[in-house]
């Protein structure tokens, strides 16, 4: 998963511009300067993120920001996991794990699970996907690095196969440069 922190501070800043009061909880703490980069584009879009140091239990993370979240009425809460683990079986239970407390600590909220697949992946992306939705059920897509040559091809079999919708696509690298995926402009783009 590539452009999975530049996605958060763009969907972080649309949320924000739309009225919506967001915290980020940086729960991947194992990649170094995950923590630091998800800060800079936090500070970008003026949003709270909770975090702890490099290392730290992911789960706890996400359990203070729950906390915080509810503390100050938050709107919505986005969490950073780690990323590229489909292949490492101690980071795909992390991921169970961080679940599990955010549907003990808010049963009621209303939950999306979305991967950020960079539109350079070729096949790849299908067994990534296959991997993350067994795990923790997947809900949407964000397709990033739409500004260059790539097309993002690879996500029309992974959308009719897995039943899953692409929600956003990053079309840049500026912190506006996040959009509501169209599929009729996708389609125009990809042929």
């Amino acid at each position: 998963m590539f452009g999975k922190t530049t996605s958060i501070g763009k969907i972080a800043n649309r949320l924000k511009q739309d009225g919506k009061k967001v915290v980020i909880a940086a729960a991947d703490t194992f990649r170094a300067a995950a923590v630091e980069q998800l800060e800079i584009w936090a500070n970008r879009a003026g949003c709270q993120m909770v975090k702890k140091e490099e290392g730290a239990d992911p789960a706890s993370v996400v359990f203070d920001a729950i906390q915080i979240t509810k503390q100050t009425n938050a709107d919505v809460l986005i969490c950073d996991t780690a990323g590229r683990l489909h292949n490492k079986k101690y980071l795909m239970d992390e991921l169970i794990k961080i679940k599990k407390v955010i549907d003990r600590e808010l049963p009621e909220a209303s939950k999306e699970v979305l991967m950020v697949l960079d539109a350079t992946t070729g096949q790849n992306a299908i067994l990534q996907v296959k991997a993350f939705k067994e795990t923790v059920d997947i809900n949407g897509i964000i397709l990033t690095k739409l500004d260059g040559t790539a097309k993002g091809g690879v996500v029309v079999g992974i959308v009719c196969e897995n039943q899953m919708p692409v929600k956003f696509v990053g079309v840049g690298e500026q912190i506006d440069d996040m959009e509501i995926f169209n599929s009729s402009d996708f389609v125009k783009a990809l042929i």
